[in-house]
Formats: structure tokens, C-alpha cells, sequence
């Protein structure tokens, strides 16, 4: 137990377990997906820019830590985990009423985006369905290969970063509409990666995940062609957008961004038959930094 969790079990007894399990280690990533949407928008805008500040820091919040984070206390109280799981290492059991906090978060955000433009609204409404449908039985689609894919790819890679947009309530253009819709498959491609490493885990729980009915080989080799789309549908909003021989240095790091990718599964997939779980959770914590180098990278094209 790490230093900083004893001192929250000092402060707040159990009730730290129901903090634990909406893994405020994931919010960072989940606020800067959503940011980007938000910085796509202003920029768009320019001098608007600053009217929509406080709307964007009420949409962050309800986002991150009354969806995300109640979706994740939601699927922890659902999947009753043992091992180690994505942005909480050594999880606790989880407390008795953890699926009733994690829906509570989820409904107390949906009434705070009625302050917030319609498009977010919409946006954390089809989000919160997709989250109950994803976690709770009857349904519980995480355990449907496929459809568990579809639900995140669209989710998190894209409604995320447009309800960031969404909370200026400027009108989304095509080429930024295709820079969103580029991060679907590049989630297509993530997704499979943070299951690899928890193969035993969903077994024993009879969970058939994507990257279990697909196997490690065919679930990395899915995901470097999910990259070529993604990488293509940014290419293409560049296009759209009307780069040009002035706009080398966006290419540049928008090839970067995708040769980083390549590489990271190219390597995985060569060294996959020799490596251990601890080996593929230290490779999903390096496809999440690749993602996080990707927004900022397109943050940074499409403001220069």
C-alpha cells in the first residue's frame, strides 16, 4: 500500500474504497482527451475564445469525475476484481453499495449538463447508456466481443473530445469534424491493448473480451490497421483543412505521432510469444502515452 492510500484510509476509513475504485489515477487522461476537443474549438474561434472558459472547466469536471469516474466505480462493483486493473493497482473489494455510487455520480453530472449547450448534453446522455449497457447485467457488453469495442471506440475516442467542443457551442466544421472522428479507430486500436494483460482475470470470470476471442497476435495486428485508418482520417482533415507546402512542419509531427504508434506495435507484436502479463501492462501504459502524445500533438498542428 502506497504512502498516500494509508493516509487516506487514516482520513476516511472504507469509505476511501469508493474514491479508489473511480480511478482518479485515469482522470488526467480522460480530462486532456476531453481538453483537446475544447482546444480545437477555441482555437477554430480565436478571439471568442476566452467567453467559454468557465463552461469548459463545469464540462470537464462533469465529464471526468461524474461520468468516468462513475462509470469505472460502476464496472468495478460489476466485475469484482482481484488483480491488478487499468489505473488502480492492488484494488480493494469492492464496498457493498459501489454500483449505487457509481450510478449516482453518473445522474448527478447528467442534471449538471442541463447548464451546459445541447450538444454536451446529448453527448453525456448517449455516453451514460452506452456505460450501464457496457457494466450491468443483463446486457454487460463488456462480455460481448465486439460490441464492448464499439461502445469505447466511440465513447472515449470520440463523443469525449467533442463534448469538449461541445461546451463552447460552436458548430463543429468538417475538417475538425474528421480529426475527432479519427481518435474512433485509434481507441479501436487501444482498446484491445488494456485487455492483454488481464486474460486470466476475465477467464475465470467467463468475461469474452475483445482481445480474448481475438488472441495477442490478431488483437495487435487489428490495432496497427485501426492506427492506418486513424492516421488517415487525420491526414485527410489536413487536406479538408487545406494544408499545404507551408504546412510541412504538420506533417511532420503528425507522421511522428503515427510512426510512434507503428513502432510501439511492431515491437509488441515481434516480442509478444516471450512476454510475461507484467510485460503487456508495461506495454498498454506505453500505448497510453502514445496517446497522450498524440493530442498533444494534434493540439499543436491545428493551432499553429
Amino acid at each position: 500500500m502506497s504512502s498516500a492510500r494509508r493516509a487516506g484510509y487514516r482520513l476516511f476509513g472504507s469509505k476511501l474504497d469508493y474514491f479508489l475504485h473511480t480511478r482518479p489515477a485515469e482522470w488526467p487522461i480522460m480530462a486532456a482527451h476531453t481538453l483537446l476537443g475544447y482546444l480545437l474549438a477555441v482555437r477554430l474561434e480565436g478571439a471568442r475564445a476566452g467567453e467559454h472558459i468557465g463552461a469548459a472547466v463545469l464540462g470537464l469536471c462533469i465529464w471526468v469525475v461524474c461520468l468516468n469516474g462513475g462509470t469505472l466505480a460502476l464496472n468495478s462493483a460489476h466485475d469484482r476484481d482481484e488483480g491488478d486493473i487499468a489505473y488502480l493497482r492492488h484494488p480493494p473489494p469492492p464496498p457493498r453499495h459501489l454500483a449505487v455510487f457509481g450510478l449516482a455520480m453518473m445522474f448527478i453530472g447528467l442534471i449538471a449538463a442541463f447548464a451546459l449547450p445541447v450538444g454536451y448534453r446529448v453527448a453525456y446522455a448517449i455516453c451514460l447508456v452506452l456505460s450501464v449497457l457496457y457494466s450491468v447485467p443483463p446486457a454487460r457488453l463488456k462480455s460481448v466481443p465486439g460490441a464492448d469495442w464499439v461502445i469505447n471506440m466511440w465513447g472515449f475516442g470520440t463523443l469525449t473530445p467533442y463534448a469538449g467542443w461541445a461546451t463552447t457551442g460552436f458548430r463543429l466544421d468538417p475538417a475538425h469534424g474528421l480529426v475527432l472522428l479519427g481518435f474512433c479507430p485509434l481507441f479501436a486500436a487501444l482498446y484491445p491493448l488494456t485487455q492483454i494483460y488481464q486474460f486470466e482475470e476475465d477467464s475465470r470470470r467467463g468475461d469474452r473480451t475483445l482481445a480474448r476471442s481475438l488472441g495477442i497476435k490478431w488483437s495487435l495486428v487489428i490495432a496497427l490497421g485501426a492506427v492506418g485508418i486513424a492516421f488517415w482520417l487525420f491526414g485527410r482533415a489536413g487536406f479538408v483543412a487545406g494544408w499545404g507546402e507551408a504546412d510541412t512542419g504538420r506533417w511532420l509531427v503528425l507522421g511522428f505521432c503515427a510512426t510512434m504508434w507503428v513502432g510501439l506495435l511492431l515491437t509488441w507484436l515481434s516480442r509478444h510469444p516471450r512476454m510475461s502479463a507484467r510485460d503487456h501492462q508495461r506495454g498498454m501504459y506505453q500505448a497510453l502515452g502514445a496517446w497522450a502524445l498524440t493530442d498533444i500533438g494534434l493540439v499543436l498542428i491545428w493551432s499553429s
